[in-house]
């Protein structure tokens, strides 16, 4: 199944699925919005623990370290495991096309790389990199209606995907293909035609008109790259008006990079010295507002009911409370 499996490893908002609709527009190319098959078996004690479960995972985490430990050959025998669990599932949805290789986009591998890459070293991965703030402004944007220092203080997309993912870069634990959006939506013919030959594809030039493939919407999608049929460049320097427009959000950009070192800033592609020219032809004028559709609301209306949950006295032991009925009324038996 190695063979068949090709990863795009990005941070969320970096272009992803702009590429993965590219690549999935090829004849042998099958893909599926963010499986996240990798994600949790890299948390199931062994590598990683997760902070709290229903059960006691310090516990669950050290038996299953002993247990691995009484395999014949070990942690090989533990990724065997994992390896045909994933096996499995990929194999059977990609047995639902016709076509011969499947294409996972899941943002939150690019966190256990580790894992992902010793349980399929033999996989096709591309690695997809956008300017750091470029994607900060996208994921702000897109969750959490441009709110720069709520969308940093759930999830710091910038000091966490950044240097884990220059470690793979510059490591290489696996072969790979490192993309630049910059340059994906500068020349796409070009840089399509490199990574099909990465993926020991034959080019098909017309992949780059991805609008004309069908691809089911996931949770984690964009917002605008289902406006267009082939990549578009308007989208690059977005930040630098944001930021002009804004002394507080500049303030947190700056204090994003600086926690960020300068070997990992230019493996990933932007030397520091550089990190901030864009800002020089930064225009406050133009500066978007954050969309609104259907997905920006829902995300709108759950976080306002989360933060009225959590701030309100007996907001928390309310909602538990509505979940018990819910709990009791959707029983098949009083």
């Amino acid at each position: 199944m190695q063979e068949k499996l090709i990863f795009v490893i990005s941070p969320p908002r970096a272009g992803s699925t702009l590429l993965q609709r590219m690549l999935g527009a090829h004849s042998e190319i099958f893909t599926h919005p963010e499986p996240h098959l990798i994600t949790p078996l890299a948390h199931l004690g062994f590598y990683r623990t997760v902070d709290a479960a229903p059960y006691d995972h310090v516990n669950a985490a050290e038996a299953m370290r002993s247990f691995v430990q009484g395999l014949p050959k070990g942690e090989a025998d533990y990724l065997d495991a994992l390896r045909a669990y994933a096996d499995v599932l990929y194999g059977r949805m990609l047995a639902t096309s016709p076509k011969t290789r499947f294409l996972d986009k899941t943002p939150a591998y690019a966190l256990v790389l580790d894992e992902l890459t010793q349980i399929y070293p033999h996989a096709k991965y591309v690695v997809l990199t956008r300017h750091p703030l470029a994607v900060f402004s996208s994921y702000a944007n897109s969750f959490y209606a441009g709110d720069w220092a709520e969308a940093r203080r759930f999830n710091p997309v910038v000091e966490r995907y950044v240097p884990a993912m220059a470690a793979m870069l510059r490591t290489r634990p696996v072969p790979l293909c490192h993309v630049r959006y910059e340059t994906l939506v500068a020349r796409p013919a070009l840089e399509l035609e490199r990574l099909f030959a990465h993926l020991g594809l034959e080019n098909e030039p017309e992949a780059v008109n991805y609008g004309k493939t069908d691809m089911k919407a996931g949770m984690g999608d964009p917002i605008n790259v289902g406006k267009h049929d082939r990549p578009m460049t308007r989208s690059v320097e977005k930040w630098a008006h944001e930021l002009s427009a804004d002394p507080a959000k500049r303030a947190l950009a700056e204090d994003m990079i600086a926690r960020l070192s300068d070997e990992d800033l230019a493996t990933w592609g932007y030397e520091r010295e550089q990190l901030w020219a864009p800002l020089s032809e930064g225009d406050a004028s133009k500066a978007l507002k954050p969309p609104r559709n259907q997905y920006t609301m829902q995300r709108s209306v759950m976080r306002a009911v989360r933060k009225q949950v959590h701030n309100v006295s007996g907001g928390v032991e309310l909602v538990k409370r509505v979940r018990y009925y819910c709990d009791v009324l959707l029983r098949d038996q009083l």
